[in-house]
């Protein structure tokens, strides 16, 4: 958010940047090669030919991450643009609308502010998704001397069965897969480890935004109260303006909320239904009850046959 509250004067850090520094720069972000859809569609495709086979469809994933990535960069940028437009047009106004406009203009530059942050957290989930990938590509080698040292196997088998390069490949198999087995077990423990902390980098910087353009969504409609809508006559003088220190202090409450945001204070709660409901509790007298109600003797069921007979 702005020190001074305005577009039309120089910024100064927030108290958010101020006390917990932001995380570096993402990756992705580049002045080359982000806004056209072909280049996109180039680094996708590439990203599935090259590479072992087995990390193919993950290295398609994350370069389309980046592609992602990349265009929330051209969002942020377009709509810091489209606050100082705002500001600029609402300057030559009324009183009012001048304010109004440019407290406005703060908060939609501060929404850039927040993809241009929220590009730099979710660069973590595709860094750690990259690391499954990486795995998946040292195992493939593995995958392809086994099955390499089989097929060379099953060859010998059905040209030469008495060839002595049998036992010696069937040796060298037996390492193959001792070695594949270690390998596999890797893959499968860091693959559970890093998707789930990958994913938890995705969700909270996707919550954290998502919370904080809430807030300044509420802030924004604050201000829309101090406008004065009431029509007036021709020739009527409309009543002075006088919401400056209202409109100056809805964007520092705007300020502090933001700073002093944590998962903590957040207001959107999940609810899961399987969770919701605990087991039920019955009385012992009372299933005591059902049972004996229940119960059917011998004597009944005779009855019973005989006046069907």
């Amino acid at each position: 958010m702005h020190r001074t509250y305005s577009l039309r004067s120089q910024r100064a850090p927030t108290a958010a940047q101020l006390q917990s520094p932001p995380p570096p720069p993402s990756t992705t972000k580049s002045k080359f090669f982000g806004k056209g859809s072909l280049s996109h569609t180039i680094r996708k495709n590439a990203a599935g030919a090259l590479g072992p086979e087995m990390a193919r469809k993950l290295a398609q994933l994350i370069k389309m991450e980046k592609n992602l990535m990349r265009s929330i960069e051209i969002t942020a940028r377009e709509r810091k643009e489209v606050a100082k437009q705002l500001s600029l047009w609402g300057e030559t106004n009324d009183d009012d609308i001048s304010d109004i406009t440019d407290k406005l203009g703060v908060l939609v530059y501060e929404i850039g502010e927040l993809e241009d942050q929220f590009i730099d957290r979710y660069d973590q989930y595709r860094i750690t998704m990259k690391s499954i990938r990486d795995i998946e590509g040292s195992v493939q080698p593995s995958r392809e001397r086994k099955q390499k040292i089989t097929d060379q196997i099953a060859y010998l088998k059905y040209k030469d069965p008495q060839s002595p390069k049998i036992n010696v490949l069937e040796q060298e198999l037996v390492r193959a897969e001792a070695e594949s087995l270690v390998a596999e077990a890797q893959l499968s423990n860091i693959t559970r480890e890093k998707l789930k902390t990958a994913f938890n980098y995705q969700f909270d910087s996707v919550r954290e935004h998502a919370e904080k353009i809430a807030l300044i969504a509420g802030y924004g409609k604050a201000l829309l109260e101090l406008l004065d809508e009431s029509p007036v006559t021709p020739g009527e003088t409309r009543p002075a303006y006088d919401g400056y220190e209202a409109s100056k202090q809805i964007i520092i409450d705007a300020e502090n909320a933001l700073a002093t945001w944590t998962f903590d204070s957040a207001v959107v709660k999940p609810t899961l239904s399987f969770a919701a409901h605990e087991e039920e509790e019955y009385d012992a007298d009372d299933l005591a009850d059902e049972a004996e109600h229940l119960k059917v003797t011998e004597s009944e069921w005779n009855e019973e046959d005989k006046a069907t007979a």
